[in-house]
């Protein structure tokens, strides 16, 4: 599985008299945890109009604009994506694209009812997959928008008012996943990614404004594509910024440290921080406990980190103690999360 280390950003932000606010970029664990027996998985489309939604199928194209295959190849691609995204995710040994697999839709833009598990054990026995990945739903809703406005054309003899036709239309691509574990008897995922695409073109007449709608196709191969290996990546973890607060005034030391701070020296900050723990004044010291929290964050020590900002809040009552107390412990249950997941 993919590698990912912490790698910290910080920057400095006053936020109000006693504070200053940092920023710090964290690991948060995959959104999507496989088991890590699953090995081989296949792809699936499930969304070949019946004969029925053939024609509602049609009648919302003709509606909406659409050409005739774009589903079609906005399918297509958004398969090649997830495809693309799970060969390079080295925790698979084979990632299988089950073409030969027919489903139908029973409705036009939503998720249908899930595959039944003994559909799921069949396909899976058949094809020798541990679980599959189904493109349950795509969809291209398309609208138009026309207006004109008034122009100046300049021409030899002159500068001359017009009106200029302007046509735009907006594309709305959604696709629909699910993961089928059959061993675990669970869908373990299933999320819509919404995709707009938005085209605009101008000119004398309206001819010319929406000769530039035409050639949308490649647009809508490309987005699909990428909400193909969006969706895949839902296995992956992932970098988030976060903020923090910390304190910068109280005695001496704070105001040192807050320039050791901006300085990036966080270390040489934390020994005045230290030092202030055992400050007689109750605020001082509450204040030097939960910065101590900070820093050990910093250090990735949250074990240490958290110890520090709960002793802020039970023996000094620092209301800040409490809320991020409760942050670390949760960023300590998400790193066993990715533990588990980086030892699949």
């Amino acid at each position: 599985m993919k590698k990912f280390l912490i790698i910290p950003l910080i920057a400095l932000t006053a936020i109000s008299c006693k504070t200053q606010q940092l920023y710090l970029n964290i690991v948060q664990p995959a959104p999507v945890t496989l088991s890590k027996d699953i090995k081989v998985v296949g792809i699936i489309d499930r969304t070949t109009p019946t004969d029925q939604t053939k024609i509602l199928d049609a009648i919302d194209k003709v509606v909406s604009l659409e050409g005739t295959d774009l589903d079609k190849v906005g399918t297509a691609e958004s398969i090649n994506g997830v495809k693309e995204e799970l060969v390079n995710n080295d925790r698979f040994t084979e990632v299988k694209v089950l073409s030969d697999v027919e489903f139908k839709a029973s409705n036009i833009g939503a998720f249908p009812a899930p595959l039944t598990w003994s559909q799921v054990d069949g396909i899976c026995s058949e094809q020798g997959t541990d679980a599959l990945f189904a493109l349950e739903m795509y969809d291209t809703d398309t609208h138009i928008n026309y207006s004109t406005e008034k122009v100046t054309i300049k021409t030899p003899l002159g500068s001359i008012p017009a009106l200029e036709h302007i046509a735009s239309m907006e594309t709305l691509v959604k696709t629909g996943w699910r993961i089928y574990s059959p061993a675990e008897r669970s869908v373990v995922d299933e999320y819509v990614i919404p995709e707009s695409i938005v085209f605009t073109g101008r000119g004398i007449n309206p001819v010319v404004a929406a000769s530039a709608l035409l050639n949308r196709k490649e647009a809508v191969r490309e987005v699909s594509k990428r909400a193909g290996h969006i969706y895949a990546m839902r296995l992956l973890p992932y970098n988030l910024r976060v903020t923090r607060e910390y304190y910068v005034k109280g005695t001496d030391n704070f105001k040192i440290a807050k320039r050791k701070a901006q300085l990036g020296k966080w270390d040489e900050a934390a020994v005045l921080w230290e030092k202030e723990t055992n400050n007689p004044d109750m605020k001082i010291a509450g204040r030097a406990h939960y910065n101590m929290a900070i820093i050990n964050e910093i250090n990735g020590n949250l074990e240490e980190a958290i110890r520090w900002a709960q002793k802020a809040y039970e023996d000094y009552r620092v209301k800040l103690g409490l809320q991020y107390a409760r942050i670390l412990e949760n960023r300590r249950y998400d790193r066993e999360v990715l533990k588990v997941q980086e030892e699949r």
